[in-house]
């Protein structure tokens, strides 16, 4: 037999198929078919096991691999940091750690402390966590405790992030979820769900906030928490006065504004943060995914000075401080990789860069907009949602079989597309890109190419 450790590509695909369990995927599949096992990238490339090479649209499945694989300098900083001291818990600073929380606040001037952690999930529990605690201290007589999300926004896989999460095929089966989440309407102005068009509607998905707080009582609100534009939930670009709206309820009943960046953070939308695309000043961030480009997990919860002062007390208080941990958030070596990431970014210009391709990208894909399988195409900088229906009038969705069967031909020409999945039941019929920052213009034109064959041969 020969060892495990010098096994050849059968052998490794067969350790897959009886080891692995991997994520949001359906193992009978395997039972006709061989795993894909990625083992090498570069740029937006990527090469499987078997030698097959695709372009990447969607920078690592999640939208995360921002500065492209390959990045030496990257994988050389955190090498250099792990020989040199690879780990002290957050109790204690480390200058990896200290330099990016610098960073980090220069790059948000409105916001001032970092609590690292990792993964987007994690960030937002931590974000909750902040949002209860902070009220409990500042008011002992209330108790504002609720927080408020968006239908189809994502916010995380943990029991608490799933609670806030808007997307009813995630929570499925894992119920009691946890008590004090509530949803407002999703901002889709493609489907509106008040049955209005912008500019003439008072942006009603946005003013749903105030309904729900009155609802349920201002004193018990103590968040909202919002992506600045949809992901996993359809790629939903909110108009133009959505946020300047959510921002005057928060403040008119003391509600903190959480928003999560951990998708469209780090250039993704062609600005440093999504939010920035719009007059809005949120009181929290969560940030993960692009932070590193995912050449290390690492995430973070930002926030306003003021959130952080009341958590000084006097220290005999045994239970007036923030009293959370998370045991890798702030690793050394994963700040390094964000550090390095960050630098990157900032020589390359990479959002001017998404700005400019991710324009070229959308316009390319209106082009498709003719197709009578296309509804609609959306988003911002890198980072786009083609919408498909069965119906243009009615705007019937597409079923997720004739989803499958696009992202599954464009597989075959070499283009790795993403799509909604497990989402919300009939309505998983969006196909998504969010390809590395530094894509080229032939790069574009050769996804934009194979989803127009694959919609043809369909």
């Amino acid at each position: 037999m020969s060892c495990k450790c010098c096994a050849n590509n059968n052998e490794i695909v067969k350790m897959d198929r009886d080891h692995v369990w991997h994520h949001i995927f359906q193992h009978k599949i395997f039972e006709n078919q061989d795993p894909l096992v990625i083992v090498e990238g570069d740029g937006c490339m990527v090469k499987d096991i078997q030698g097959r090479e695709f372009l990447d649209a969607v920078s690592g499945g999640v939208w995360c691999v921002n500065v492209g694989y390959g990045r030496e300098s990257i994988a050389k900083a955190v090498y250099e940091q792990l020989k040199q001291m690879p780990y002290y818990a957050m109790t204690a600073g480390n200058i990896p750690a200290i330099k990016l929380a610098d960073k980090m606040t220069s790059l948000l001037p409105n916001l001032q402390r970092v609590f690292y952690s990792n993964s987007g999930s994690e960030a937002n529990e931590k974000a909750f966590k902040m949002s209860r605690q902070y009220f409990r201290m500042k008011y002992p007589e209330k108790d504002k405790y609720k927080i408020i999300f968006r239908e189809r926004d994502y916010h995380g896989t943990t029991i608490a992030a799933l609670s806030a999460t808007g997307q009813p095929e995630r929570k499925m089966g894992y119920e009691p979820l946890v008590p004090g989440f509530m949803g407002i309407p999703p901002a889709y102005c493609y489907r509106c769900e008040f049955g209005k068009t912008y500019p003439n509607c008072d942006i009603d998905c946005a003013r749903a906030l105030e309904h729900v707080i009155k609802t349920e009582g201002p004193d018990t609100v103590a968040a909202v928490i919002v992506e600045p534009i949809t992901a996993g939930g359809g790629i939903l670009v909110p108009c133009d006065d959505y946020f300047k709206v959510l921002q005057e309820i928060c403040r008119k009943y003391e509600v903190l504004l959480i928003i999560d960046e951990v998708v469209c953070g780090f250039a993704r939308t062609g600005k440093w943060f999504g939010h920035q695309h719009w007059d809005v000043d949120p009181d929290m961030i969560t940030m993960a995914k692009g932070m590193a480009s995912s050449y290390m997990p690492l995430s973070a919860t930002v926030t306003k000075q003021g959130i952080f002062d009341q958590f000084l007390n006097d220290p005999g208080d045994k239970m007036g401080y923030f009293r959370d941990i998370s045991t890798y958030g702030g690793s050394a070596g994963a700040c390094a990789a964000g550090l390095e990431n960050i630098r990157i970014m900032e020589d390359e210009e990479l959002c001017k860069r998404s700005e400019k391709m991710g324009n070229y990208l959308i316009e390319s894909l209106k082009e498709l907009e003719s197709m009578s399988m296309v509804g609609q195409v959306r988003g911002k900088g890198l980072f786009a949602g083609v919408e498909l229906v069965a119906d243009k009038n009615t705007k019937e969705p597409a079923d997720e079989a004739v989803i499958a069967k696009v992202n599954g031909e464009a597989a075959a020409q070499g283009v790795l597309l993403g799509k909604m999945n497990r989402s919300v039941p009939g309505r998983n019929n969006i196909i998504t890109m969010a390809p590395a920052l530094t894509i080229s213009k032939e790069e574009i034109d050769r996804i934009v190419t194979t989803l127009r064959n694959a919609l043809e041969k369909i």
